[in-house]
């Protein structure tokens, strides 16, 4: 007798899972925050170190292996539209030529880039709709000036 616990069939929560563990673990490490330690300027350095913030869109570092569901995903969907699960499968068709033998394999990948706050979904008329989210990101760093751009904003002042 089978426990009522016991699932054979339980590679798709198990691979979702993993799917997200890993996604989450990769956003945390482009996220992490390094130990922040100030250098002094250089008395002899002809450069001074000038803070500056970047804000750039998540997107732009992300990189999904090539001809993967959720990549194929990803390349159909927009910031702009709504977007059906039909018109996906659609898309999907005419940009890459391929079909799904299940089209339902699809809800998992879209399902855990959800989870993660990649796309946004909505639900109208009992129909669910999606689209990417733009997610944005700080950068810090220093920027080098140079003595004469030094001189040139003393002037200005």
């Amino acid at each position: 007798m089978m426990s009522k616990y016991y699932q054979n069939n339980n590679y798709i929560s198990m691979f979702s899972v993993i799917t997200l563990m890993f996604i989450v673990d990769f956003l945390k490490n482009l996220f992490k925050k390094e130990a922040k330690t100030e250098q002094a300027p250089r008395v002899d350095s002809i450069y001074q170190f000038e803070e500056i913030e970047e804000i750039h869109s998540i997107w732009d570092y992300l990189r999904l292996s090539e001809n993967t569901q959720a990549a194929h995903i990803l390349a159909v969907l927009g910031f702009e539209e709504w977007i059906s699960m039909e018109e996906i499968l659609r898309r999907i068709k005419e940009v890459f030529h391929m079909d799904y033998k299940n089209d339902r394999s699809l809800y998992p990948y879209i399902k855990t880039l959800v989870d993660i706050g990649l796309l946004e979904t909505t639900s109208v008329g009992g129909k669910k709709k999606w689209r990417k989210r733009d997610v944005l990101i700080k950068l810090e760093g220093k920027k080098e000036k140079s003595v004469k751009e030094r001189e040139a904003a003393k002037e200005r002042a």
